[in-house]
């Protein structure tokens, strides 16, 4: 018994543990010349490099703060209007023959075309400004939420439909008030999968042409030969998905608390 707790206590700490020799390791890689120190930055250069960039623009012309305030802003509006038109587009199709009818063929062509692939054309229509970025991530956060709207309504009980329909309501009554309800747990469950997306297609979109934002960080700490700064932007882009993905989950269990999933 005391074996086991002794046991459970230092699992509990076996993650920190697990970080913090990867973070040595790391530094004595870099410090005994096994890995220069052109091609790999140390963690405490990555360190100074942050507390720098809090209060100075250079090298790259912008705060730290900045760059992760335009990725954010970009990502998610994108991201609110991926939901705003693929959560309906969704629903739509999985109940209705005709919205299928005409809808899913061209999702369906739409679908496979990887995000990044749009890109040449969003700067030809768009330009490098914020409205190019937010199509791409639009592009590549609607395909989520349309599959997932979509499988959620055609995963509605027979049941409750059968019983809906007897007691003589319309179509459009049972899919507002038996589907949709019905759908959100599935429709919750594509909002993460549409922000990692969204996130994703925002840095590939921002590594080819920014002026600003944490894709663009990176690249110039590459055209700048600055490992330092190329690690920092790629924990600023995982640190600041993370972050986005905890608050979409604490949203999600909100606004379905007391559903229960199937």
């Amino acid at each position: 018994m005391v074996n086991q707790e002794n046991n459970s206590g230092v699992v509990k700490y076996l993650p920190v543990i697990s970080i913090i020799s990867v973070i040595i390791l790391w530094e004595l890689l870099v410090d005994t010349g096994i890995i220069p120190n052109t091609l790999l930055a140390t963690p405490l250069q990555v360190i100074k490099l942050f507390i720098y960039k809090l209060n100075h623009p250079d090298p790259d012309g912008a705060l730290l703060i900045t760059h992760v305030l335009v990725s954010v802003s970009e990502a998610l509006l994108g991201y609110v209007l991926a939901l705003a038109i693929g959560i309906p587009l969704g629903l739509l199709m999985g109940w209705f023959v005709v919205a299928e009818g005409l809808a899913r063929p061209i999702f369906e062509m739409i679908r496979p075309i990887p995000p990044v692939a749009w890109i040449p054309l969003a700067i030809f229509w768009f330009g490098i400004g914020m409205s190019g970025k937010v199509f791409i991530i639009w592009a590549s956060g609607i395909v989520p939420c349309v599959i997932n709207s979509f499988v959620g309504v055609k995963m509605t009980a027979p049941v409750y439909i059968r019983m809906a329909r007897t007691y003589g309501a319309s179509n459009w009554e049972i899919f507002k008030t038996v589907c949709v309800p019905s759908a959100l747990p599935m429709v919750f469950g594509g909002l993460q999968v549409a922000l990692a997306a969204s996130w994703t297609a925002l840095v590939a979109a921002e590594l080819i042409a920014a002026d600003t934002g944490l894709g663009f960080m990176i690249t110039m700490g590459r055209r700048l030969l600055m490992p330092d700064m190329i690690i920092l932007g790629m924990i600023m882009v995982g640190l600041t998905g993370f972050i986005l993905g905890i608050i979409i989950d604490k949203i999600e269990k909100k606004l379905t608390a007391g559903m229960i999933r199937r």
